[in-house]
């Protein structure tokens, strides 16, 4: 179904507040437990050297996302459901593998974290898993679309607590200017932290999410500019986060132990509260990184849902019942189950964090490459990507997924 060319129509606040939602969410989500230690480790090993790179990936963050609400709102259907009407069905099927297999290492990291908050407060995996699965299960099972999406998003705003710790922190603003411009490009440990850090900001269950949950809140083409503006503001917020994560740990953990490896939330909580104070550290961070873990939990597992339905032509909506879409619901409950298991099972999958970021920016060749053939083929004609954009599009795709492919190989070989 093809959707109309947009009405052109002034920034209207009420407008915007009704359309907010997509892109606030999948950005918080962005801003995940994988993420946090990525940006956390980038400040340790390298100071404010991986800074800069958090700022220059804010537009490009933005121009991939601007896609899928272009794809959204103007095809009125999911990432998955228009490749496979574009391109076929095994195609289809490769992107839903990938998406697959990102939903799984995102779950991974997502669980970890809610296991070191809770750890930090002397519960057991055994126990803070179980209540975290479960409030996922009920967000999603007992909402509208309308109702999950405000839950995220009240989730995800518990991630600001990083602007505390980052203030707390006391960075020195001449150093961070100085340092951040001194780049290491031959060093091949810096180019995998490039890699990772450019996986932790595109990640396929983004895209699929977003396109999806467009095209389940009904959004039409005169919603395209505040959707839009609702994408621009996710952006920039969560590269802010996670911009305040590596510059509290530049600050505070690298010019005294730089060779500290924060692989898990309990050590990154345990190296700040020095600095924080243990009561207010572990309370702060773990705010912090409970409310990233939720909203991205809840973010991927739909995406996946999703994704798996638009492939395979089950029904998949949030509006619907779980007795009238049990494959959907279905989906998202194994996901959320096997995720809160395997962290339970096998404890030492929380030092994968870093790892299952560069694992999304090898997948970055074939979710842009979707993404843009898409934009270019499957758009009405006054919309589809075109002319000079299109050559920047590619451009930059290019650039972000050779240095993520490049920088992951090297950084791993």
């Amino acid at each position: 179904m093809s959707q109309s060319t947009p009405r052109p129509i002034g920034f209207l606040p009420r407008r915007f507040l009704a359309v907010l939602g997509p892109g606030l969410v999948v950005m918080l989500a962005d801003t995940d437990v994988g993420s946090i230690i990525t940006a956390g480790q980038s400040g340790v090993q390298w100071g404010y050297r991986l800074l800069l790179l958090q700022l220059v990936l804010v537009p490009i963050l933005y121009m991939v996302q601007e896609l899928t609400v272009r794809l959204g709102i103007f095809t009125g259907r999911g990432h998955g459901e228009l490749i496979l009407a574009t391109f076929g069905k095994g195609w289809a099927w490769l992107s839903a593998a990938g998406l697959a297999v990102a939903t799984l290492g995102a779950l991974l990291t997502e669980f970890s974290g809610v296991a070191g908050v809770g750890e930090l407060y002397g519960l057991s995996r055994l126990v803070s898993l179980p209540i975290a699965a479960a409030a996922l299960l009920v967000v999603v099972v007992t909402g509208s679309y309308r109702r999950v999406e405000r839950a995220a998003i009240i989730l995800g705003l518990f991630e600001l607590a990083f602007f505390g710790v980052a203030w707390a922190a006391h960075p020195d603003v001449h150093g961070m200017m100085a340092q951040s411009v001194r780049i290491p490009f031959a060093d091949r440990s810096y180019l995998y932290l490039v890699a990772a850090n450019i996986g932790a900001v595109i990640m396929p269950w983004m895209i699929f999410y977003q396109q999806s949950a467009i095209a389940d809140k009904r959004l039409r083409p005169e919603h395209f500019a505040p959707a839009r503006w609702d994408t621009a503001l996710g952006a920039l917020l969560t590269q802010l986060v996670m911009a305040a994560v590596l510059v509290a740990t530049a600050a505070t953990i690298a010019p005294k132990n730089p060779q500290a490896s924060l692989s898990t939330v309990g050590e990154m909580s345990e190296a700040l509260t020095p600095f924080l104070g243990t009561e207010v550290g572990h309370l702060v961070f773990g705010l912090g990184v409970l409310g990233a873990a939720m909203v991205a939990a809840i973010v991927s597992s739909l995406a996946l849902a999703w994704g798996l339905g638009e492939v395979s032509g089950y029904r998949r909506s949030l509006e619907y019942r779980p007795f009238e879409a049990h494959w959907f619901y279905g989906v998202y409950a194994l996901c959320v189950v096997a995720g809160a298991l395997l962290v339970a099972v096998w404890p030492d999958l929380v030092s994968l964090n870093v790892g299952v970021q560069v694992m999304n920016a090898l997948l970055l060749p074939l979710v842009l490459g979707f993404l843009i053939a898409l934009a270019v083929r499957a758009l009405p004609e006054p919309v589809r990507l075109r002319g000079w954009y299109l050559w920047l599009v590619c451009a930059v795709a290019a650039v972000t997924c050779v240095l993520g492919v490049y920088g992951g190989i090297s950084g791993a070989v």
